[in-house]
């Protein structure tokens, strides 16, 4: 771990270090939710905790695109998180977030089907037949 967490060092690759971690104002936001209301978190702290949740994210996802890599396919996506999640030994946490994108998709879908709706020539065909009132206005 290097000393400059705040820092915009770079690695080898040419990546700063702060492109490489996660908001810390955002990991610090999620850290209080848990906490008591009067509680305070330090700064070394949340420089600790997102260097901690940057790697381990930076972990999955590298096993994730290993996978893809094999798979030759060029997009990464939830089920492969899923996967390496397995893979790598996080089972209690596989399984929930399985759940979670399930769930989300299902409401894609739904949020989807609403908008198809809304712009159905039907509607449309309602909307353009309807006329603004022009007293008052000038045409």
């Amino acid at each position: 771990m290097e000393d400059n967490i705040g820092g915009s060092s770079s690695n080898d690759n040419g990546i700063k270090e702060q492109d490489r971690l996660l908001p810390i104002a955002n990991v610090g936001r999620i850290m209080k939710q848990i906490l008591p209301q009067n509680a305070k978190v330090s700064k070394e702290a949340k420089e600790t905790m997102q260097e901690c949740v940057s790697e381990f994210i930076s972990f999955v996802t590298s096993e994730a695109s290993e996978k893809c890599r094999k798979e030759r396919r060029k997009t990464v996506n939830g089920d492969d998180i899923c996967w390496a999640l397995g893979a790598l030994g996080f089972d209690d946490y596989a399984e929930p977030l399985r759940r979670y994108l399930h769930r989300y998709r299902e409401l894609e879908v739904d949020k989807s089907n609403q908008q198809d709706r809304a712009n159905s020539p039907e509607e449309k065909d309602e909307l353009s037949s309807y006329k603004m009132p022009t007293r008052g206005f000038r045409q």
